[in-house]
């Protein structure tokens, strides 16, 4: 009996002692140089661009309209001007609400980029039987010190990637 109860108590110990498998991200350096958010921020950059294009050429539009009010008579000048004020107040807030918008837009694309990110995390955790995968950022790191061979960011970059590719 004392032989049996010895060697439930040695096979727990040695069950409780097994090594978990941990590794760590750098959530930050995965989201900000994956292709898929280099891809999505070019995409918004070139809309921006052509927004603020937009916006000048209104802009220069309406510096010629209000240096020919300047030319005209001190009567016609008030009622002409109050009307350009009227239509360049209205397409700034035409131009702040495409903004928000365009501004939403990207907000949401890249929440699910996240999300996307944080769940093919998960399955690369499952799949490569790892008890814990844990996050961190540099502005406020949940890993304080992890060994560098338990860093698997540049590996799920990679991985992301190839199946961005697809």
């Amino acid at each position: 009996m004392k032989k049996i109860v010895g060697l439930v108590l040695v096979a727990l110990v040695f069950t409780s002692c097994q090594k978990q498998k941990i590794a760590f991200v750098d959530n930050g350096v995965i989201i900000n140089e994956i292709k898929e958010k280099v891809d999505l921020e070019n995409r918004y950059n070139a809309k921006d661009s052509l927004f603020k294009r937009k916006v000048d050429s209104f802009r220069q539009v309406f510096q010629v309209e209000y240096q020919k009010v300047a030319t005209l008579s001190k009567s016609k000048q008030e009622s002409e001007l109050q009307a350009l004020n009227q239509k360049a107040q209205s397409l700034q807030q035409t131009w702040q609400a495409e903004q928000q918008v365009f501004q939403k837009e990207y907000q949401v694309e890249i929440d699910t980029l996240i999300s996307k990110v944080k769940g093919f995390v998960r399955e690369y955790g499952k799949i490569n039987n790892y008890d814990y995968i844990l996050g961190t950022v540099e502005n406020s790191p949940s890993v304080m010190f992890g060994k560098e061979e338990n860093n698997i960011t540049k590996k799920i970059i990679e991985d992301l990637d190839a199946a961005y590719k697809k």
